[in-house]
C-alpha cells in the first residue's frame, strides 16, 4: 500500500502545484508584483498539501506492522506464551501469510484465529491511515494554497525545503557508509575473539565447512588454523590480474581510437555498443565462461598437452577482463577527450607527429584519470562473485597457475552466508571478516589512485 500511496501523493503535488501556480498567475497578471514566481508558489503549495502526508506514510509503514503483530500477540497471549521467539516468529509469519493470501506448509485453529485478528487489524489500520493522509493533504493543501498573496515568500519556504532534503540525502549516505563499517568491524572483532588475527590473515589454509564448536563430548574448540584468508587472497589478486591484463590494452587502446581516429560517424556506434557490455547480467557472463570460455581452454590445453582444470582462473579471468573493458574504455576516453586542445596543438606545432603527440602529451595529461578508471576496474574485478562461482570454482587453492581452479573473496563470502546460518559460530563470523578484508584493499587502492592523481594533477594543471 506504501507505494500505491506514494502514487498518490505524487498526483496530489501534481494538481496542488498546477493550482498554486496559475493562483499566482492570475495574481500577476493583475499587475501586482509577486515577491516569489508562480512556479515557487506552485512548489509551496505542492510541499505542503504532499510533504507531511509523504513522512506520514513512510512512518506508518515502519511502524505499523510491528505494532500490529504486538496486538495480535496481546490478543493471544495464553496460546503463545509457551512459543520460543524463533516458533513465534514463524507462528506470525504463518498468520500473516493466511491473513493476506499467502501459502504456508500447515495451518490450525490458533493461526487461523491469528489470521483472523491481523486482517482486522490490518483493514482497522489502513481505515485510519487513509483518514489521517487525507485529513494531512485536504489541510495542507487548503492552507498552504489560501496563503498564496504577493507578500508570501514561497521561495525562501521552497530552497529551504530542498536544502533539508539533499542534507537528509547526504546524511543517509555517510550514516550508511558508517553503518557498513561499524558493522564490518563489530562482527569481525567477534570472529577475531575466536580465531586469532595472524591465524586468519597469513593462514594459508581455508576449510571453514569443516569448523565446529560447542560444548559436550562429541564437541571439541574451533581449529584456527582452518581460516586462513592467503589463498583466497591469491585467487582474487590471479583473476583481478588476469582481468586487468585483459582490460586494461583493450580498453586504453579503444578510447585513445574512439577520442583521436575515429569519425564522429564510427565513435557514434562504436561507443554505444561497446558500453553495451557495462549492462550485460554478470549471470550472462558466466554462462559465456562456464559454457563457451573454460571448455574452449580445456580443449586447446589437452591439444598441446597440458592439463587444465575444468573450472580455471583464466576462464574467469579472461570473461571478467571482457566485462570490464566499458570501465576502462569510457571513463579514459572521457578524460582523454577533456585534455585541452592547445596541447595537441601545441605538440604538433613543435613537430610531433599524432602518435608522438598522444603518447608523450595527451596519456601523461589524461593520467590521472586513466588511474581513476584502472583503479574502478579494478575495484570491480575485486568485487565480482557470479563468473568466478560458475567458471573458478570453490577450491581455496594457493597457486599462480591459471589453469587451475581458484577462489576469491566474495565467492566465500556468498558461500558461508546461504542458507540458515547461526550468527556466533566462527564459520559464519569470518564471511564479515573476509568483508572487512576486502573493504581495506579496496580501500588502499583507492587511497593509491587519489595520491596519483594528486601528484599529476599538480604537475599538467
Amino acid at each position: 500500500m506504501f507505494w500505491t500511496f506514494a502514487a498518490f501523493l505524487l498526483v496530489v503535488a501534481s494538481v496542488a502545484y498546477y493550482l498554486g501556480s496559475n493562483k499566482a498567475s492570475q495574481i500577476a497578471k493583475q499587475d501586482i508584483s509577486l515577491h516569489s514566481r508562480p512556479g515557487f508558489h506552485g512548489a509551496y503549495v505542492a510541499i505542503l498539501a504532499a510533504g507531511p502526508a509523504l513522512l506520514f506514510i513512510t512512518a506508518w509503514a515502519m511502524f505499523w506492522p510491528s505494532l500490529m503483530q504486538s496486538m495480535v500477540i496481546a490478543k493471544m497471549s495464553d496460546q503463545v506464551a509457551a512459543l520460543s521467539k524463533p516458533e513465534l516468529q514463524a507462528f506470525l509469519r504463518d498468520a500473516q501469510a493466511i491473513a493476506f493470501g499467502g501459502i504456508v506448509g500447515f495451518t490450525d485453529a490458533a493461526k487461523e484465529q491469528a489470521a483472523q485478528h491481523f486482517a482486522s487489524y490490518n483493514q482497522l489500520g489502513l481505515t485510519v491511515e487513509i483518514a489521517i493522509l487525507a485529513l494531512f493533504v485536504i489541510g495542507g493543501g487548503y492552507w498552504s494554497f489560501q496563503r498564496i498573496s504577493p507578500q508570501l515568500r514561497s521561495r525562501h519556504t521552497v530552497e529551504r525545503t530542498v536544502m533539508w532534503v539533499l542534507i537528509v540525502c547526504s546524511a543517509v549516505a555517510i550514516l550508511t557508509t558508517v553503518g557498513i563499517v561499524l558493522s564490518l568491524i563489530f562482527e569481525s572483532f567477534m570472529f577475531f575473539r575466536k580465531v586469532p588475527v595472524l591465524d586468519f590473515v597469513f593462514g594459508t589454509h581455508w576449510s571453514p565447512q569443516s569448523a565446529f564448536e560447542g560444548a559436550g563430548a562429541e564437541h571439541t574448540e574451533t581449529n584456527t588454523k582452518i581460516f586462513g584468508a592467503i589463498p583466497l587472497l591469491a585467487g582474487t589478486m590471479l583473476i583481478t590480474l588476469i582481468a586487468i591484463l585483459v582490460a586494461a590494452p583493450i580498453g586504453l587502446l579503444s578510447a585513445i581510437y574512439l577520442s583521436d581516429y575515429a569519425t564522429s560517424t564510427v565513435r557514434a556506434i562504436v561507443k554505444p555498443v561497446l558500453e553495451i557490455l557495462a549492462g550485460i547480467p554478470t549471470v550472462v557472463y558466466g554462462f559465456f565462461a562456464a559454457l563457451v570460455v573454460a571448455p574452449f581452454i580445456r580443449g586447446w590445453g589437452e591439444q598441446i598437452g597440458l592439463s587444465v582444470s575444468s573450472e580455471s582462473a583464466l576462464a574467469a579471468g579472461l570473461v571478467m577482463g571482457i566485462m570490464i573493458i566499458p570501465f576502462v574504455s569510457s571513463l579514459s576516453d572521457d578524460v582523454i577527450n577533456a585534455v585541452p586542445q592547445s596541447l595537441r596543438d601545441g605538440s604538433a606545432g613543435l613537430g610531433a607527429t599524432k602518435s608522438e603527440t598522444i603518447m608523450k602529451v595527451v596519456l601523461p595529461a589524461a593520467l590521472p584519470g586513466i588511474v581513476s578508471a584502472l583503479i574502478l576496474a579494478i575495484s570491480r574485478a575485486i568485487g565480482e562473485t557470479m563468473i568466478v562461482v560458475m567458471a573458478a570454482g570453490l577450491a581455496a587453492n594457493i597457486t599462480a597457475n591459471p589453469l587451475e581452479a581458484v577462489t576469491t573473496v566474495t565467492v566465500q563470502i556468498v558461500t558461508l552466508l546461504v542458507g540458515d546460518q547461526e550468527f556466533d559460530s566462527a564459520k559464519t563470523l569470518a564471511a564479515f571478516a573476509l568483508g572487512l578484508l576486502l573493504f581495506c584493499i579496496t580501500l588502499a587502492l583507492n587511497i593509491f589512485a587519489l595520491r596519483v592523481v594528486k601528484k599529476y594533477r599538480e604537475q599538467y594543471d
